[in-house]
């Protein structure tokens, strides 16, 4: 059989990424690898093509959406274009090593991975003025993508330089903690040589607290007890710095309002064919809906597109995790749904984080402007009462929700009587369908749990996803499979 490299090494095509000045670049492909790295120019545009990995890693049916939420108690499948099987054994925690999906999400980290890797082995070798900043921002992301491959399935092979055939096949996997070690390095060096948010020129790019506040999730997610003394100190690199502040909460999906100040780290998209648009919108809503319109809530009548994917609808558990009056609820979740023929869906809850009812519409492909925020001020705030045990930052996001301190009499202290508890819950409801759920509850160790009381238990082997039988047929000596 003729052998083929585990994680798929891509011939780079240089394009732009996503938003005016920042992100719209000339596409440069099929161009000499050699004689293209030689100015500031050639780092700027290639950068850009680095940028673009987050449009997959991040995408609504990327790895991190289904990890982070449809393994969770937030979101379940009722209907998807594909091999539904397989996306239910996501939802339902039955995955096979065979899973054609968890195979394509592995090509799709390493394929990112070799592409940053390439980048930053041009840039160290190179003499232009910002290297620095550039092989920082490179760093970042290979940082945040191992940080996210350990916690979906454990050890994982560590390749830090593009290789050729024979070294990929010497390659095994490394051990968590040392994938850890080379993490915090990434990061620290990204956290040391980027500019910090107000200093950065072009919107999107990423900023040394965006390192920080990545950091600070890896400290606490290395060990069982984590890391709480690194993360604060990570954290108190962010906590009320220039640039930074909550806003109000429908703010953050205004996409007039795009980079505001709560945001701490977003990947740019822009709408309109012919553009890296977004598609959170269309894969988010129910499948079945063929121009169907809003049952409840501000949209109600305005009708929601052509055909949604499916992914992440909102579960019962989600929406009664909201306390009466949380204007977040139907800030987050569309309340049921009606079809064209009149036919009413009245529960069938979905997200409603990502709407764009003006986005431009080629058949039944919409092309959506909205961002995706993957780091925020609210997150930061929640995890400083996390490491120091101190609600006074929970309570800076409860009072932006006008909802009854921590402490005060009127808090439901009955339903969540610890700080731990109302820090989870708290966790629960802002950043709810915001991909952070499923890693939540695994490093706190709460996962077995809220899910055992949900109607998707899990259990422990289940915490991480197999390696592709894919990856282990074509190396079996050095590539193990998880328990």
């Amino acid at each position: 059989m003729k052998k083929t490299i585990f994680f798929i090494t891509i011939s780079i095509f240089l394009t732009g990424s996503c938003s005016k000045d920042f992100l719209e670049r000339s596409p440069i492909s099929n161009m000499n690898e050699q004689d293209f790295y030689q100015t500031e120019s050639d780092f700027n545009t290639a950068i850009m093509a680095v940028y673009r990995t987050l449009h997959t890693i991040y995408g609504p049916s990327g790895p991190v959406s289904y990890y982070g939420e449809l393994m969770s108690d937030n979101a379940t499948l009722y209907a998807h274009n594909g091999t539904i099987g397989e996306y239910l054994n996501i939802n339902a925690h039955a995955v096979k090593e065979d899973n054609a999906l968890i195979n394509g999400f592995w090509e799709n980290f390493y394929q990112s991975l070799f592409r940053v890797n390439t980048f930053i082995e041009k840039v160290q070798a190179s003499s232009i003025a910002s290297k620095d900043q550039y092989e920082g921002e490179a760093r970042f992301l290979r940082g945040l993508y191992y940080s996210l491959m350990v916690q979906m399935w454990g050890d994982v092979p560590l390749v830090t330089k593009p290789l050729n055939v024979d070294e990929s096949y010497a390659q095994g996997r490394t051990p968590v903690a040392q994938v850890y070690e080379q993490v915090i390095e990434d990061l620290k060096f990204a956290a040391d040589k980027l500019p910090a948010k107000p200093s950065v020129a072009e919107k999107g790019r990423i900023c040394k607290e965006a390192a920080y506040g990545i950091l600070a999730k890896v400290y606490l997610a290395r060990n069982a007890s984590g890391d709480k003394a690194l993360a604060e100190t990570a954290l108190r690199n962010i906590y009320q710095k220039a640039g930074f502040a909550l806003v109000n909460y429908a703010d953050l999906w205004d996409m007039t309002k795009k980079n505001g100040a709560e945001s701490v780290f977003e990947i740019q998209y822009k709408g309109g064919s012919g553009n890296p648009y977004s598609s959170y919108w269309r894969m988010f809503t129910p499948h079945e809906n063929h121009d169907g319109v809003f049952l409840n809530g501000p949209f109600v009548g305005q009708l929601l597109h052509a055909a949604g994917g499916g992914d992440n609808q909102v579960t019962v558990d989600l929406w009664n995790a909201y306390e009466p009056n949380d204007p977040r609820r139907d800030l987050s979740i569309v309340n049921g749904w009606k079809t064209s023929t009149g036919e009413e869906f009245p529960n069938h809850r979905f997200p409603g984080k990502w709407i764009d009812l003006d986005a431009p519409r080629v058949g039944e492909v919409e092309m959506c402007d909205n961002n995706f925020i993957v780091l925020r001020y609210a997150d930061i705030l929640l995890l400083l009462s996390e490491v120091t045990g101190d609600a006074q930052y929970l309570n800076e996001v409860r009072r932006r929700a006008n909802l009854p301190e921590w402490g005060n009499a009127a808090y439901p202290i009955a339903l969540y009587p610890t700080l731990d508890e109302a820090i989870a819950h708290e966790r629960h409801v802002e950043l709810a369908l915001e991909f952070h759920r499923y890693f939540d509850l695994k490093r706190t160790g709460k996962a077995q749990a809220v899910l055992g009381a949900s109607d998707k238990a899990i259990a422990k082997v289940q915490l991480v996803w197999p390696i592709p039988l894919k990856v282990i047929t074509q190396n079996p000596e050095v590539i193990l499979q998880n328990p």
